[in-house]
């Protein structure tokens, strides 16, 4: 038997529906008109398709030929949706990245640094806007500068239409505001931010919505819908008390707070 055949076969939704009739019980072409609300001709012209692609049988029983399906159909679907049901399974067993991301994290950047980290996103919609949450397993990144993912939401008429989750593959905080700028992104979302890094995002004409705590969903689904509170003065500070952006070689030492 051949699965895309009977994928085929079964992808019709009257066709489905006879079939799901006939695991029920077995029934005549009268029978199944009546449930399906359609003639018994062309209750035939289904059940030839999915006889033909090796799902059904007829069997003669006095005036009547009656349908159920074959005994091999059962077997071959079961065995091939266990077979993909494993498949998945093995999932957990491989790096949770498409080939792109893989090839991307495997192989030597060239070029503009920038383009090379974002050739694997997702090409903006015309119209929409993007926002950028700096990222940490469903939380919001405070250190705009040590993030190690952005998380982004593609956005149409105050609704989150796509969101992606991309590495900065490392970048300091010098390289961030380009990453964003080539990644198309409009809006950030982040903790705490260094001078330096908000004036860079200024002049890649990104918004900036900082000191923002909690969830990264909740927090791009309150922007989109206009509503998002966030802190303005937000910024990143040295224990020694002098200004310095989140991201510094020493940033594990600063404090990211609002003011």
């Amino acid at each position: 038997m051949d699965l895309i055949i009977c994928l085929k076969a079964l992808g019709d939704p009257t066709r489905f529906t006879i079939f799901s009739q006939l695991l029920i019980r077995k029934h005549c072409t009268r029978s199944l008109a009546c449930k399906t609300g359609i003639s018994e001709s062309a209750v035939s012209q289904h059940l030839k398709v999915l006889k033909e692609a090796g799902l059904i049988q007829g069997e003669k029983y006095g005036y009547h030929r009656h349908y159920l399906p074959t005994q091999e159909a059962m077997d071959f679907l079961a065995d091939a949706f266990e077979k993909m049901r494993q498949a998945s399974l093995d999932l957990n067993q491989m790096p949770d990245v498409c080939q792109c991301e893989f090839r991307r994290h495997t192989k030597q950047p060239s070029g503009n640094t920038s383009e090379y980290l974002t050739e694997s996103i997702c090409k903006k919609e015309t119209g929409s806007m993007r926002i950028a949450v700096t990222y940490d397993n469903g939380e919001i990144f405070q250190h705009f500068g040590h993030t190690g993912q952005f998380k982004l939401y593609d956005v149409q008429e105050g609704k989150i239409t796509h969101e992606q989750v991309v590495d900065t593959n490392g970048s300091g905080h010098g390289a961030l505001a380009g990453f964003l700028k080539a990644a198309q992104v409009d809006a950030l979302i982040c903790g705490g931010i260094g001078m330096g890094a908000q004036m860079a995002l200024a002049d890649a004409g990104i918004q900036l919505y900082a000191g923002v705590q909690g969830s990264a969903d909740k927090a791009a689904k309150a922007l989109a819908e206009d509503r998002l509170v966030f802190d303005p003065n937000a910024h990143c500070d040295h224990h020694q008390h002098h200004e310095g952006d989140c991201g510094h070689a020493h940033c594990g030492e600063h404090h990211c707070h609002g003011n």
